[in-house]
Order: C-alpha cells, then sequence, then structure tokens
C-alpha cells in the first residue's frame, strides 16, 4: 500500500465526541498524515469541505450537509448509535476501529471481572466490610463453567484468555464459530442451554435489533442459583430491572457492570448500592488514539485513492 505519508492532500477530517480528547487525537491522526486537516465539530465552517468524519454519538443531522464525505469512522467498536440514524448518506462507508490494543484491553478487564467471581472475591470483600476471617476453599478452575454470548473480534480474544486459565469455557454466536479450547455454540436454539450451565455468563454481544433485550427475564432465570454476570455489551442486550430484582432475591448472586439501559446510570439507582454489584463507567475496551490511529490512517488513504476500506460496517447486521 502506499505510504501515508506519500499522500500531499488528503483533505478534511471532521472529529465528534463528548468522551474523547481532541488534542490527543489530532495530534495522532497528523502523526500518521501531516497533510490532513483535523478540525472539530464546531470549527467545521463549511460543511461541502468535510471529506471524513470521526465520531461517537454525534448529533441528529450531524453528516446531513457533509455532501463530499467519503468515510465515516465510527470512535470505538460497538456502531449501535448509527444504527437507527436518518442522516446517514447511503454511499458513504462506515467503519469502526479494530484495534488490537482494544481487544487486548477487552479481554484485560474480562479476565479480572472473570476471576473475580471465580475466587469469590466479592464474598471476601463483604467479609471484610464486617471485620471477619471468613475462609472458602478456592474452587478448581477447570469446575467453573464460563460462557461467553459473542465470539467477535473482542469475545473470542477473551474466551481464549479465559480457557488459558482452566476454567471451562462455553461460546454462543449467533453463527458458527471454532476456537481452540472453547465449546462453541451457535442459533437461538443453542442459547438456553449455554445459559443454564452458566457459573458465570460474560456478555459481549453487539446491541442489535435481534439482541436487543435478548436476555430477558426468563433467559436470566435460566442461569444456575448464585451465578455471576458480566455485561461489557451494552445495557439494552439485558433486562436491567430483570437482573436487579434477581440480584435482590440472591437468584443471580453477583455482578460485574460495564454499561447500563441509561447512561450514565442514575444516582438513584439501586444497583449502586448492592454490595453484590460492581460498577464501571462504560471503559471496559476504549479506542488508543496511538495505535488505532494507524488503522483509520489506512483506511483514510485507501478510500482517497478509490479503494474499499477495511473493517466496514453493515448497519443492516449491526457490526
Amino acid at each position: 500500500m502506499t505510504n501515508p505519508h506519500a499522500s500531499p492532500s488528503l483533505g478534511t477530517l471532521v472529529f465528534y465526541s463528548k468522551f474523547d480528547d481532541f488534542g490527543i487525537w489530532k495530534r495522532a491522526l497528523q502523526s500518521q498524515l501531516p497533510a490532513l486537516r483535523v478540525v472539530q465539530a464546531d470549527e467545521v465552517g463549511n460543511p461541502e469541505h468535510i471529506h471524513y468524519a470521526l465520531v461517537w454519538k454525534p448529533p441528529a443531522g450531524f453528516f446531513q450537509p457533509m455532501t463530499q464525505l467519503k468515510l465515516i469512522v465510527n470512535l470505538g467498536a460497538g456502531v449501535d448509535s448509527l444504527a437507527s440514524r436518518d442522516d446517514l448518506p447511503a454511499h458513504v462507508p462506515i467503519t469502526r476501529i479494530s484495534d488490537p490494543n482494544m481487544a487486548r484491553m477487552m479481554a484485560g478487564y474480562v479476565l479480572f471481572a472473570t476471576l473475580r467471581h471465580a475466587r469469590d472475591i466479592p464474598y471476601f470483600e463483604a467479609a471484610q466490610r464486617r471485620g471477619e476471617w471468613a475462609y472458602r476453599h478456592p474452587r478448581n478452575p477447570g469446575d467453573i463453567r464460563v460462557a461467553v454470548l459473542g465470539l467477535g473480534e473482542l469475545g473470542a480474544m477473551a474466551a481464549s484468555e479465559l480457557q488459558r486459565q482452566g476454567l471451562t469455557v462455553l461460546g454462543w454466536s449467533r453463527s458458527p464459530r471454532r476456537i481452540e479450547g472453547v465449546q462453541c455454540h451457535a442459533g437461538l436454539d443453542a442459547l438456553n442451554a449455554v445459559l443454564s450451565q452458566a457459573d458465570i455468563l460474560v456478555v459481549m454481544l453487539p446491541l442489535t435489533a435481534d439482541t436487543n433485550g435478548l436476555l430477558d427475564r426468563a433467559r436470566l432465570q435460566r442461569l444456575p442459583h448464585g451465578a455471576a454476570v458480566i455485561n461489557v455489551a451494552r445495557g439494552a442486550v439485558v433486562d436491567q430491572l430483570a437482573l436487579t430484582e434477581l440480584l435482590q432475591s440472591g437468584h443471580i448472586g453477583s455482578a460485574t457492570l460495564d454499561v447500563f439501559e441509561r447512561e450514565p446510570l442514575p444516582s438513584g439507582d439501586p444497583l449502586w448500592s448492592m454490595p453484590n454489584v460492581l460498577i464501571t463507567p462504560h471503559l471496559a475496551s476504549v479506542a488508543i488514539p496511538a495505535s488505532a490511529a494507524k488503522q483509520i490512517a489506512d483506511n483514510l488513504v485507501r478510500v482517497s485513492n478509490g479503494g474499499a476500506p477495511a473493517s466496514q460496517v453493515d448497519l443492516r447486521r449491526g457490526y
């Protein structure tokens, strides 16, 4: 492929995100493409001069006036926030960031959360708060069944890391997958059987029309009594009210939640005060500018040369 630095005039990229640092992303992109003009959304001037957009949850109508747009890059792996928009130009490809560092970050979070439950750390945390020396013998890792729902790029790496720890790992996805050391299952008909075996459930599914509300009360109740739930996907995949009530009843023993139906999680939500729940603010895996900029730059050059970008998204499928 042509060296990105050799391209004299790529045009202008607009950046929009309320959660990411514009300055860091601009420096990372221009280190790859010095000739690229990078502007924030409020610096655009004439939107007809915009050729590329690097965005996370832009406001309604954002893309409408960008008549020369060639590429939309979603600032993350999940593209559900773009799926229901009515201002997306039909001819403009959309890509997601596919960065090995994001996959490693996600796998690290899932590994931490899973081992925390596998080693009964919430039990010992509760004992510490009581000032009690409460011994509980560790379980054999092979006797702990971990179900990973979603075996895409991030889910597959997480499942592989878990099985390396000696845990019994079951994977579930819409279409068949093969991952060494992981018992892979596919299709909706297989989901209930996977759930019924899961001592620890890890949710890593993209949010699509098919997965919205997939883990409803009935499916959550199929988990063995005392099972743990880890959600690093999207809050809407899980019925949050049902999850909360099952945590309160003890049917679900504990949870690690990085995503919620509404974000930020409202201050009065009962999940905040539950001792068997660990909450983190949607940070299990985020795009790292220094490593992701190379992929973005390569795609900008591909598109500017009339080619197709890598990691292109099919919004009809939701990923």
